[in-house]
């Protein structure tokens, strides 16, 4: 008996192509709608609310700048009215700023931690798709996505706290108050909510959520890890770093509300006196009659007031060089996740 063989086909021992970038895309929306849809709801239920909060904010003070004459009871009503809808804005800027953390945290440490924890990573990677690919595909669609909605909420926040950026017309009106968006809760309190830091934090978020996820290789460890590393870098950057993205301005004049005031300290005819808080026997030497001008009251006794401050005109600029560093520092993350999936062996 003589055996048949079929002649084999000309392409037949030519690799397989890779499959299309657009099936993984499709393969990526499949495995995560539900991270992304829960992310981007999270933000569209707190986006209703700013915006009808913010709604109000314009409105109020809309009213109180156009009001005439300035100093009647009418518009010290409607000045009253604005003032206290910082109380409305600011409480719940402190629980904003987990947004990112929550949303960066839980969309990016199951990417790579459920594949590794449930074992269907073996199965993944030995499709007609290469394994760094498809860790490719699936991280740069997800952080394109996340980035977006975050500048999205970003953007909209920044319009709901315009109002409250001091203008000369605002404070000669007397709006703000004791409130107010002064420097320092600018800077310290809504600077990470604004539409450049916003999106660059949640970022930052889902990428530590995915190397997190590749390194512990279980999805709730991953979580509780990248919320406490979320929550050390946020610290480090609004305690140590942000002050010093350029080099604070130092003055012994008077320092405008905007600013940021980093440091004060006093001088006695050029020497160092003291920092901070004027000791009581000074105090009590030489402005005993009461609560004074400090700076005026000590002045004659050749006592010296100064100032280290980052002024507002440099807010934008810190937005854009913390977006930078949280930008590349994602991309490093997100580069090193890609590269042990490449080294893991399948």
């Amino acid at each position: 008996m003589t055996a048949l063989t079929a002649p084999a086909r000309p392409d037949e021992d030519a690799p397989l192509r890779p499959l299309p970038w657009r099936r993984m895309a499709w393969v990526t929306w499949r495995q995560h709608r539900t991270a992304l849809v829960g992310a981007v709801a999270l933000l569209g239920v707190l986006a209703v609310w700013l915006w009808r909060a913010g709604t109000r904010v314009h409105r109020d003070y809309a009213a109180a700048v156009a009001c005439r004459p300035v100093g009647s009871a009418a518009c010290q009503d409607l000045v009253t009215t604005f003032n206290g809808t910082w109380q409305l804005m600011v409480n719940p800027a402190v629980l904003l700023l987990v947004v990112p953390a929550l949303t960066g945290a839980f969309a990016g440490a199951p990417v790579l931690a459920r594949e590794l924890e449930t074992g269907t990573f073996r199965f993944a990677w030995t499709q007609g798709f290469d394994r760094w690919r498809w860790a490719l595909a699936k991280l740069a669609a997800l952080a394109v996505v996340l980035a977006g909605a975050g500048a999205a909420f970003g953007a909209l926040v920044s319009w709901c706290y315009q109002p409250f950026s001091h203008s000369n017309q605002a404070l000669a009106l007397g709006l703000y108050g004791k409130g107010g968006l002064d420097g320092n809760t600018q800077f310290a309190l809504v600077f990470g909510l604004r539409a450049v830091a916003f999106p660059a934090w949640t970022l930052a978020a889902f990428a530590v959520g995915v190397l997190a996820g590749m390194l512990i290789r279980r999805v709730v460890p991953a979580i509780v890890t990248t919320l406490a590393v979320y929550t050390g870098l946020a610290i480090a950057a609004a305690a140590f770093l942000r002050e010093h993205y350029l080099t604070p301005l130092v003055t012994s004049a008077d320092v405008h509300g905007t600013a940021w005031i980093i440091n004060q300290w006093w001088t006695k005819d050029g020497k160092f006196a003291f920092g901070g808080r004027i000791p009581d026997t000074i105090w009590n030497q030489f402005c005993p009659q009461g609560p004074v001008d400090a700076a005026k009251c000590l002045a004659p006794h050749g006592y010296t007031q100064w100032t280290s401050y980052q002024p507002d005109s440099r807010f934008w600029t810190f937005q854009w060089i913390e977006g930078g560093w949280l930008l590349a520092l994602s991309v490093l993350l997100i580069a090193a996740a890609i590269w042990l999936v490449r080294r893991r062996a399948a």
